[in-house]
């Protein structure tokens, strides 16, 4: 099979879906006016979902008919001393929005109470990993609309379930990754889109931390911490099930380490992988214009935290794309030196940054490139910085605003879809596989499976290089195809397998 480089000239910009259906009414009838309130259930309200709170707190203060919170769910009755003094936990979080702790309905260990609630249009779901597709499943049969933390899933194929249970239900779907609320990502995609850079052949990102207590074990662990206080056996999932009665996560003795710091155990997430990587991968693969790998490779190790964790504190994953470019997303929780978020293309790179307290794009022009070629338009790559862009930090109420607005407007194209985050899990999954098994994947798109690669990869391109005379679409031109943009030397006229003794360049000019 042919690369497709087509798709990086009619790829949607930033994380819009393909789709663009409106929600039926059926799918829609839970839902509120244009101008009365939104209910949202919040399902799993540890660290994180204090965040969306406060989110939908502010927006209710500002716009008292806009939004409110009508229900909480958790397994752990909380605390009212951790967070800074906005507690953490059911109890804790059940005050902060107002509701009756004794209302059994609003306030529960069980989702399950939340998504019969008539009120409730939208869940929140920010639980630990394991549970999210679940959730996800449900509260879309439910008729409720879905903002889900990242990763979207903690499987390949729950992610896809996902997917395809959003669409079916007709539901409104964002996944949380805050990056997506930045404008550069679409000024980006433009470019690449006209050609501003030339072919995109490579991208890398990364995300660095150096934490001496080891990451993620600064979620603290207390006395409180209990199998009184926490609802043990709902929060492993051992009687829960999305595929083929296969448990979440199989039972086991109640411990605090486990619960607390999960994200340090593969039974319930993806290490950095798929914590950290998923907010990099969205953000470059809806700048690229691309969506699923073809081939990933993920290394790395655990090289200095030995404190009792699985996941890995040094982890790499090279991505190919048929398109013909790669992505390199690399991290370690042992230095915060990160790489720069660059894309590279022939003509030009981009470089994600700041100047000052802007943040904004960088755009570096190659110089051996950047001069006209034959029958193409000259690209835009002046020496500049493109202004405009948001932090990380300020992207979660952005995010939520964009997603309420596509709940009334009737929307699912949201800033980060449900089919934008499965592509983008699948690459960081593909990447704890390849990690744990030593072997380099492949990505059967037809079918939607990970399978073991082979060798066709390399000599896919190499027969490509070959035949020489097969035109193509150049990523980032748009004026016809051409097989190469090359621009070889005279001396390459010499190049060629000498047939019967005859010099595939001609006879030599007299007296040479």
């Amino acid at each position: 099979m042919e690369p497709n480089r087509r798709s990086f000239l009619t790829s949607t910009a930033a994380g819009v879906a393909a789709s663009a259906m409106a929600l039926d009414a059926k799918s829609y009838a839970q839902v509120n006016g244009a101008n009365e309130r939104i209910g949202i259930a919040f399902l799993g309200v540890g660290g994180r979902c204090q965040q969306h709170i406060d989110t939908i707190l502010d927006l209710q203060k500002n716009a008292p008919n806009s939004v409110r919170p009508v229900g909480v769910c958790d397994v752990w009755d909380g605390d009212d001393n951790l967070g800074g003094g906005k507690g953490r936990g059911l109890f804790p979080s059940a005050r902060r929005c107002g509701l009756d702790v004794n209302d059994r309905a609003r306030v529960t260990k069980d989702y399950r109470r939340l998504l019969e609630l008539r009120d409730a249009d939208v869940v929140c779901i920010a639980t630990p990993d394991h549970w999210h597709a679940k959730m996800c499943i449900d509260a879309a049969e439910a008729g409720k609309h879905i903002y889900c933390e990242k990763p979207m899933t903690k499987t390949i194929e729950e992610a896809h379930a996902v997917v395809d249970k959003a669409r079916e239900k007709n539901v409104v779907m964002t996944v949380g990754v805050q990056w997506m609320a930045d404008p550069m990502i679409r000024t980006v995609n433009d470019m690449i889109k006209r050609g501003d850079i030339g072919h995109v052949a490579q991208a890398q990102t990364s995300y660095y931390r150096n934490s001496l207590v080891g990451q993620w074990r600064y979620y603290p662990l207390t006395r409180q911490m209990t199998p009184r206080t926490i609802d043990w056996d709902m929060w492993l999932g051992h009687r829960f099930s999305v595929f083929n009665g296969q448990p979440l996560s199989t039972d086991r003795p109640f411990d605090r380490e486990v619960w607390a710091q999960w994200r340090c155990y593969w039974d319930f997430g993806g290490g950095m992988f798929t914590d950290l990587f998923v907010h990099r991968t969205t953000r470059m693969i809806a700048s690229m214009g691309v969506r699923y790998p073809a081939r990933v490779a993920g290394g790395g190790g655990i090289y200095l935290e030995y404190d009792n964790r699985e996941v890995p504190d040094v982890a790499t994953i090279m991505a190919d794309y048929d398109e013909g470019c790669q992505l390199l997303i690399s991290a370690t929780m042992i230095n915060d030196s990160g790489l720069d978020e660059i894309i590279r293309g022939r003509s030009a790179t981009l470089r994600y940054t700041r100047r000052g307290n802007e943040h904004g794009v960088e755009v570096l022009p190659q110089a051996a490139a950047n001069r006209p070629v034959a029958n193409q338009p000259r690209p835009n790559t002046d020496a500049r910085f493109i202004g405009g862009g948001i932090g990380e930090g300020d992207g979660t109420k952005l995010l939520w605003e964009n997603f309420l607005e596509c709940v009334r407007a009737k929307r699912r194209e949201t800033l980060s879809t449900a089919e934008l985050g499965a592509a983008a899990f699948t690459t960081v999954a593909m990447g704890v596989q390849s990690y744990r098994t030593g072997k380099i994947l492949f990505w059967d798109k037809e079918a939607r499976r990970v399978r073991e690669a082979d060798n066709t990869w390399a000599t896919r391109w190499e027969r490509r290089s070959k035949d020489r005379g097969q035109p193509s679409q150049i990523i980032g031109w748009q004026g016809g195809t051409r097989g190469s943009t090359l621009e070889p030397p005279d001396y390459q006229k010499l190049a060629g397998p000498w047939t019967n003794g005859q010099d595939p360049a001609g006879p030599a000019p007299a007296g040479n």
